[in-house]
């Protein structure tokens, strides 16, 4: 939870009226047949959009194997659909997430990867913080040889509000260890997502 005192949540009462309100805002009438559950609706779409608050991405980590054999090449995990929502508008952010480390000794299940992308995801963000908590999370659980997160992302706040630019991508990525420092590993890894998107991240 990211709110200092959890006794000051409001109450799932508290906030469907604080929807009532907002329909009454905008202009129409929360009594009216087609409204009269989007209250309860709204709360519960709520707790599945912002269910990262709830999960600990450290914890999630945790768990890791040793038997791997020796192996210490990349591990990639692409094309990680993630939905998110902008901080400044609440509208949604949709795209997808590449995650990569190189292990030192020890890896963790691929499931697990895409947790932690959800855990930071179904949050308020905005792109640059949720791509460093992503990168960062796994670099200090794991301690790898490195870690690189790609996230190429569509906004709502700029396809349907504002300047109405929709099909514009944002990427944004965080390099660490040898991702940031071996040029040839960096590469390697933007060969492997296989996106033109991202070429420019050399």
């Amino acid at each position: 939870m990211n709110i200092a005192n959890p006794s000051d949540r409001p109450t799932r009462e508290q906030a469907e009226a604080a929807v009532r309100t907002l329909l009454l805002w905008a202009g129409d009438d929360p009594d009216r047949e087609g409204l009269l559950g989007t209250p309860n609706r709204v709360a519960r779409a709520f707790e599945e959009f912002f269910a990262g608050y709830e999960i600990d991405p450290v914890a999630v980590l945790e768990r890791t194997f040793e038997e791997t054999d020796g192996y210490d090449e990349i591990v990639l995990l692409r094309d990680i659909r993630l939905e998110s929502y902008c901080e400044h508008h609440m509208v949604p952010i949709i795209g997808r997430a590449h995650v990569a480390y190189l292990p030192h000794r020890r890896v963790v299940g691929i499931s697990k990867l895409a947790r932690v992308v959800d855990a930071y995801a179904k949050r308020l963000q905005i792109q640059e913080k949720l791509t460093a908590q992503i990168a960062n999370t796994i670099n200090d659980v794991l301690q790898p040889r490195g870690v690189a997160v790609i996230i190429e992302a569509q906004h709502q706040c700029m396809t349907t509000r504002g300047t109405h630019k929709p099909g514009v991508t944002m990427v944004t990525s965080r390099m660490l260890g040898a991702f940031r420092n071996d040029p040839s590993t960096r590469r390697e890894l933007l060969a492997m997502v296989g996106r033109s998107t991202v070429s420019g991240i050399d």
